[in-house]
């Protein structure tokens, strides 16, 4: 089993709706987030209300005209910034992992702030800040009181139609009757098990035996399996990368076991509700609102960065020019999102004839796992070694960024001739635009073992956020000036 490097990223490249309508049940999510929606704005809408009502009372000059259109000043912009709050802390996603109330409050409460913020900051004057805070009381109250009668209803209405997520058990020994035992037990209902793959030949304590785990990619199809239960502590870390590239890559939820595989873990979400504790891996990719947020990110600072450097540019370019023959730009041919090759942009650091030139040099590769790497290397030009010390030799990239073909922070692209000694497991970093820094870059950069690095970039997409790209990105220049690993 593993994951085919031609494939193709649905979640970044493909439009997301596109995505959600082609999936099994993109209706069912679309049907659901509009409630979701629906219910908010009908809680914002009613919360200031609510809050304009109060201290008109207290005030004695309630006029229902007055109220209802100092409600619609607040309502869209209130509305937008908790919607996307609540989106970003996956208050829209499925039944069984959304989270409960007190995220729900979190982000209203952070909604009250930006929009007060927003408010002073517009230049806007109050003579009370009442309906902020006031507004988010009602806030809190409508909308987890909305929500709460949503998941009740919708509970019942999916308990009596026999609505069951159909699912399979993977894992070795014992320990797929235990956890099958434990899930039974706490949500029997919400789940049809299909039956289990072992590593071992366990056998099966009364649940149908689905073969090898090889057979894992055929079984999904054929059994429709909507979730994956990986169940056991000891799972091999190689295998289970595999596994989980290929339910991701359909669009299956995968779930793990308690202490089970803890790399994987740490960016995992607890499902509430669960008698077993499982935690649900989320795709290692971005999708909807953190795509959207990513791409703007990295498009803005992109274009920025390219207005403010474009003088010095223009000088590496004309130095790279006249220091040898040659083209000043090298297009390095380099696998992409879902390992589509795209020309990766750098000033050339090299004399013309250096690719031909590689084989002669394998033996002198100082670098370890798919990497070449020599710190001495005689095919480099003498302004080449001093662009490429001091990671000059990249900024071109910021070019691809605004192709939307690189990102600002991700794992690094890496030549075709690296890409194919990659092992199955490492090739998970290919569901994500490539960046121009990353982890590996403020940890170390070429001094890490390579299976470190991938490990580095596993970590950044598990735990991604803009925060984080800009502490990579602030962290990535004294990284550069120190020429830590640089070579």
């Amino acid at each position: 089993m593993s994951l085919n490097g031609n494939g193709r990223d649905i979640r970044a490249r493909t439009p997301y709706l596109i995505v959600l309508l082609a999936s099994r049940d993109g209706y069912r999510k679309l049907a659901r987030t509009a409630t979701l929606l629906i219910l908010d704005l009908v809680g914002i809408a009613a919360a200031i209300w609510s809050a304009l009502a109060a201290k008109a009372v207290v005030g004695g000059d309630f006029e229902l005209a007055q109220l209802a259109s100092g409600t619609w000043d607040y309502l869209p912009f209130a509305f937008l910034i908790t919607a996307l709050l609540f989106a970003h802390a996956g208050l829209y996603g499925a039944r069984e992992t959304r989270p409960g109330f007190a995220k729900t409050i979190t982000a209203l409460f952070q909604a009250a702030v930006i929009s007060l913020i927003f408010a002073l900051v517009s230049g806007s004057t109050f003579s009370t800040y009442w309906v902020f805070y006031g507004g988010l009381v009602f806030a809190a109250l409508y909308v987890c009181g909305l929500r709460h009668a949503y998941e009740s209803l919708t509970g019942r209405l999916l308990s009596s139609l026999g609505f069951r997520r159909r699912a399979v058990l993977v894992g070795t020994g014992k320990r797929i009757g235990a956890v099958a035992k434990a899930i039974d037990e706490s949500e029997g209902k919400a789940y049809e098990m299909v039956g289990f793959l072992s590593l071992d030949g366990f056998a099966g304590n009364g649940l149908r035996d689905l073969g090898d785990i090889d057979r894992l990619p055929e079984r999904l199809l054929q059994h429709a399996v909507e979730e994956v239960l990986i169940t056991d502590p000891d799972f091999p870390q190689d295998r289970a990368l595999a596994l989980i590239d290929e339910c991701q890559m359909r669009g299956i939820r995968v779930r793990v076991a308690p202490s089970t595989i803890g790399v994987l873990t740490q960016g995992a979400e607890l499902a509430p509700g669960a008698g077993i504790p499982l935690f649900e891996l989320r795709p290692p990719a971005f999708q909807g609102l953190d795509f959207v947020i990513k791409r703007s990110f990295d498009f803005a600072v992109a274009a920025a960065a390219l207005i403010v450097l474009s003088p010095a540019l223009a000088v590496v370019a004309l130095l790279v020019k006249l220091s040898s023959r040659g083209p000043v730009f090298h297009r390095s041919l380099r696998p992409g999102i879902g390992a589509k090759p795209f020309p990766c942009l750098k000033f050339r650091t090299m004399y013309q004839d250096a690719e031909d030139r590689q084989g002669e040099f394998e033996h002198l590769n100082e670098a370890s796992g798919a990497i070449f790497k020599i710190r001495a290397d005689p095919r480099m030009t003498p302004i080449g070694r001093f662009l490429r010390r001091n990671s000059i030799d990249e900024l071109p990239q910021l070019i691809n960024v605004l192709r939307g073909e690189m990102s600002l922070v991700g794992p690094r692209p890496l030549p075709l001739r690296d890409h194919a000694r990659l092992e199955d497991w490492h090739r998970r970093r290919y569901q994500v635009l490539p960046g121009i820094t990353g982890l590996w870059q403020v940890s170390g950069r070429a001094n890490l073992d390579f299976d470190d690095m991938v490990r580095l970039d596993f970590l950044y997409l598990e735990r991604w956020s803009v925060l984080l790209d800009l502490t990579i990105l602030l962290k990535t220049i004294p990284a550069v000036i120190r020429r830590r690993g640089a070579y």
